[in-house]
């Protein structure tokens, strides 16, 4: 893995607080907190635009319209779901190794969940793949339409959250701690995971 995500991050890290809401401290001494901040601004904006695809969905679900129809949802989604939470699982363990100061098992799970959230979206295209031979694509009936809107602004954001894990681990920026950055980008990650439960409960409750 790179050098960025070294012993000198663990030395800057550690002095830090590891809990989402605490102050960090980086290079010159300016307040990492903006950072944080800023996050939750943005995660704010995320679920607002995620809540409103939902009320359109009950919405347009709630018109008993004849053109609605039942999708038989692929069921490689079981097993995204388990990766995905698999994630937050390994992300927290690389937070929590960088308090420590264990930088090389930082490194390791902060790795591992970066592969992880391939994984997950590997899943999505296979499970797009099933649909698509099963003769269900956007245009195919509403529920098959909201599935792809679904998935895929959800993928994108996960490809967000996976070119922000490749950036923190390939090139540690001189203005954000280490420990500010790894809280930032795990408050992103948890927070689609949990986006990501909403949408699957919501194809649970229509298979």
């Amino acid at each position: 893995m790179p050098t960025s995500m070294t012993a000198r991050s663990a030395k800057r890290g550690s002095a830090g607080n590891y809990g989402f809401f605490g102050d960090d401290h980086g290079t010159g001494g300016a307040s990492q907190r903006v950072y944080v901040t800023g996050m939750i601004i943005a995660l704010g904006g995320i679920l607002m635009f995620f809540m409103a695809l939902t009320s359109a969905w009950v919405v347009r679900r709630g018109l008993m319209a004849p053109d609605w129809e039942s999708v038989r949802w692929p069921a490689i989604l079981w097993l995204d779901t388990l990766i995905l939470a698999a994630s937050s699982v390994t992300l927290a363990r690389s937070r929590h190794c960088l308090a420590a100061g264990h930088s090389e098992e930082y490194r390791q799970w902060w790795g591992v969940t970066t592969i992880l959230g391939l994984l997950f979206l590997a899943g999505q295209l296979s499970a797009w793949r099933q649909m698509s031979n099963a003769g269900l694509s956007l245009a195919s009936n509403p529920a098959s339409s909201f599935f792809y809107v679904f998935t895929a602004a959800h993928g994108l954001h996960i490809l967000g959250g996976i070119a922000a894990l490749l950036l923190v681990a390939f090139h540690s920026p001189r203005h954000l701690a280490p420990a500010t950055a790894s809280r930032v980008v795990a408050l992103y990650w948890h927070f689609l995971g949990a986006i990501w439960v909403l949408i699957f409960a919501l194809l649970i409750v229509e298979g």
